[in-house]
Order: C-alpha cells, then sequence, then structure tokens
C-alpha cells in the first residue's frame, strides 16, 4: 500500500500555520481541529512542524509564558516528507526511526496531505485482514 491509497481514502486536507503564529494560537488550532501536528508555512513554503509534543516541551521549559512565543521559535525545522509512490513499510521505517508521528506528502514541491503514525497503522491493520482473510478463503477452498 502507498501513501496516494491513504490519501485517498482519508483527504488530503492540511492544516497549516504561519511561523509568528503563538504556541497559545497553535494549541488552540490542534485541539479545534483534533490533530497532533501542524504544517507551519509561509507563502506556500514548508518551514517546519509544529506537534503536541512541541509545545508541552516549551512550556515545560519555560513555563506558561512560553504560550506566548512564536511557533518559529519551537518548530522542528529540519523536516522529513514523504511523497505519493511512498510505502506503508517505508512510512513505518522512517517515523519509528526519526522518532515522529507526522509526515508531510509532497508533490513537486507542493505540500498535498499529511500522514500521521494512526493512518498507517489503520491501513497497515486493514492490509493485514485482507491478506489473512484471502489465506482463510484459499485455505477453505483448497
Amino acid at each position: 500500500m502507498y501513501v496516494a491509497t491513504i490519501l485517498k481514502a482519508k483527504g488530503s486536507g492540511v492544516v497549516t500555520i504561519a511561523p509568528i503564529a503563538t504556541l497559545a494560537q497553535a494549541a488552540r488550532l490542534l485541539t479545534g481541529k483534533r490533530i497532533g501536528a501542524v504544517v507551519v508555512m509561509q507563502g506556500g513554503q514548508l518551514l517546519g512542524m509544529l506537534s503536541e509534543r512541541d509545545i508541552v516541551r516549551a512550556v515545560a521549559a519555560s513555563g506558561a509564558e512560553a504560550l506566548e512565543r512564536p511557533v518559529s521559535e519551537v518548530m522542528t525545522q529540519r523536516v522529513i516528507t514523504c511523497g505519493l509512490n511512498d510505502s506503508v513499510d517505508e512510512l513505518m521505517d522512517v517515523m519509528t526511526e526519526g522518532r515522529f508521528r507526522h509526515l508531510p506528502v509532497v508533490d513537486r514541491d507542493e505540500v498535498i496531505g499529511i500522514i500521521s503514525i494512526g493512518d498507517v497503522v489503520k491501513h497497515r491493520i486493514a492490509e493485514t485482514v485482507m491478506e489473512s482473510e484471502a489465506l482463510r478463503l484459499y485455505i477453505a477452498n483448497s
């Protein structure tokens, strides 16, 4: 299974935030959209990723005043991305090794979606169930 298949099933909406937004604004956005990370963009350019973890780390280090800091100070700047033709197995490896849960999907230098570890696990489980059912039917008909 490939990224394109996952995006087709889940949709390709991307929630973004400007680098000058505050962490408080980002937290409200994440909560309101019920998501764990947001893509930081400006002028159509991918600048970084900001996750709930990033916000928690900032608050743990600096207290509540961290919520007034701009997203650009806390975001992950070196963002790993994936493409439409990347496989679920490749994503699992990248996410596990990099210890992150969200990957922006880039096609022709444009962010066209975001894949979470939940999306990957959901589709990997569905794939495994289909394989199991096919084997069960094969054995039953042999």
